[in-house]
């Protein structure tokens, strides 16, 4: 029985997070819940926005799943997102798109299966800005570092290696960024020479972009720095039905926190329409990452079967199901 901190978060959050904690049980997952949120609602309640308990559950834990956190707007905050990656060298945003049966997409028979490496500390989300007030200049400062690049291009082709896939891509800038450019360039082609049994390939950022529209499913890992891969994440979700059926894992070398990347929606909130996939999906890819292989794979097996089933989906995914009346058709799925 492994301990995982739960973050439930904010909105939609604790609705979807019951979804899939409903669905754990189910399927019978050998894993016990350590509840600690942060957000609006906990700074709402207490004054803080990521409490003392939640960090110490985490530090104890090392592996969470979260649901969608909302960060208050226009008080000075910083994200918590960004905050917690930066904190704990979460330096792995890792996000898989995968065309699935049942959830309608533009590129639905292009048979698209492709994971996206974002850096997740550095860059342009580094924080490091100045202001000038009297000259109206603001300067952020986009900081790449060689152990930065190093660690994230390796993390990309080990992946590609354990999971037989055949190609990483870099997306990059560096005809432009010649510095920044240059450190990625170097540090995925060293990796590439450590994988020589990984095809590697290099493309300017906004031709990526262009391809990834065009020809989607010629991608299959994809490596690529901060800024960039926050902008190509949610593309490539847009290739394969949207944000809410995607899963996203933010992991360090000895940490990992999984989560929704959908926002906390609120203007749904309690509604029961919630449409829990994303975080499902989430918590699926955290079975595999402590090793409850057979148990991700079951329950993945009762959630494609369920979105085959417009009757049992939610509105988002062309049904009128409620939240509560998908998760009991996942449930009623598991060992079909």
């Amino acid at each position: 029985m492994q301990l995982i901190t739960l973050i439930p978060g904010d909105g939609i959050g604790p609705e979807i997070t019951k979804a899939v904690t409903d669905i754990f049980a189910a399927a019978e997952v050998p894993v016990q819940w350590e509840e600690q949120n942060a957000g609006q609602t906990t700074f709402d309640a207490s004054g803080e926005l990521i409490p003392q308990a939640l960090l110490d559950s985490l530090e104890k834990n090392r592996v969470a799943l979260k649901g969608p956190i909302t960060t208050p707007v226009g008080k000075g905050f910083r994200s918590i997102n960004v905050s917690l990656r930066q904190k704990y060298d979460l330096y792995q945003n890792v996000r898989p798109s995968l065309t699935t049966a049942g959830i309608a997409s533009r590129y639905a028979d292009s048979g698209i299966d492709l994971v996206l490496f974002r850096e997740n500390t550095e860059g342009l989300y580094s924080g490091l800005e100045v202001y000038d007030e009297k000259l109206g200049i603001a300067d952020s400062f986009n900081r790449i570092t060689r152990e930065g690049a190093r660690k994230i291009c390796r993390a990309a082709f080990a992946y590609a290696a354990k999971h037989k896939r055949k190609k990483v891509t870099l997306a990059h800038k560096a005809n432009i960024l010649k510095m920044a450019g240059t450190i990625m360039l170097e540090a995925c082609q060293d990796a590439s020479r450590e994988f020589p049994q990984i095809q590697y390939e290099e493309k300017i950022i906004d031709n990526m972009c262009m391809q990834l529209v065009m020809r989607p499913e010629q991608f299959d890992v994809i490596v690529t720095t901060n800024l960039f891969g926050d902008i190509l994440s949610d593309l490539c979700a847009g290739l394969v039905g949207g944000l809410g059926v995607v899963a996203g894992a933010n992991i360090g070398d000895d940490m990992a926190i999984f989560e929704a990347v959908h926002g906390s929606a609120p203007d749904i909130a309690g509604q029961g329409k919630a449409n829990p996939t994303a975080l499902l999906r989430s918590a699926l890819m955290m079975l595999h990452y402590i090793g409850q292989h057979d148990k991700a794979d079951q329950i993945e097996k009762a959630l494609n079967l369920t979105l085959q089933d417009k009757s049992k989906c939610t509105g988002d995914l062309g049904g009128s199901a409620s939240t509560s009346e998908f998760t009991q058709a996942i449930i009623g799925n598991l060992g079909k």
